[in-house]
């Protein structure tokens, strides 16, 4: 005698129910995954949203003090920026600035609060230039100026 009609039910019973638990599994699996990457790239998103920067100089009147012309920066943006030469590179003309001929009058800056980038005279000369700030985060500023 073989099996009745409700034994093979049975066994099609608990095998779909084995069946619909991997493929859920998989399914569980797969959304945590991307829930875990939306949260991510919507973290690094806020944190880009909340690092802003401005160049704040009159275009017309660059201050000078010794050998370095002062460039004024206000964080405008909700969280501290940290400043140092390996977190921005700043562009004169195009032209990256090697580290030794700028730096950062603070550490770090608070947002509202403004700080001085002295930059090399030697890297300028008189007329018409744009300087470029890039920062972290790729935040960037652009001004252009006379000399």
């Amino acid at each position: 005698m073989g099996f009745s009609l409700t034994g093979t039910q049975v066994i099609f019973f608990i095998a779909s129910v084995i069946i619909a638990s991997a493929v859920s599994g998989v399914f569980i699996a797969v959304i945590t995954d991307v829930s875990n990457s939306f949260s991510e790239r919507g973290d690094r998103l806020q944190e880009k949203l909340d690092i802003e920067f401005k160049i704040i100089n009159d275009p017309d009147n660059i201050s000078l003090s010794g050998n370095y012309y002062l460039f004024y920066i206000k964080n405008i943006g909700g969280r501290e920026i940290v400043t140092s030469n390996e977190t921005f590179n700043i562009f004169i003309d195009g032209e990256i600035l090697i580290i030794s001929n700028y730096y950062f009058s603070k550490n770090l800056i608070e947002p509202e609060k403004v700080s001085i980038i002295y930059i090399d005279s030697s890297e300028l000369t008189s007329g018409y230039h744009t300087l470029r700030i890039v920062g972290p985060q790729a935040i960037e500023d652009e001004f252009n100026f006379t000399i």
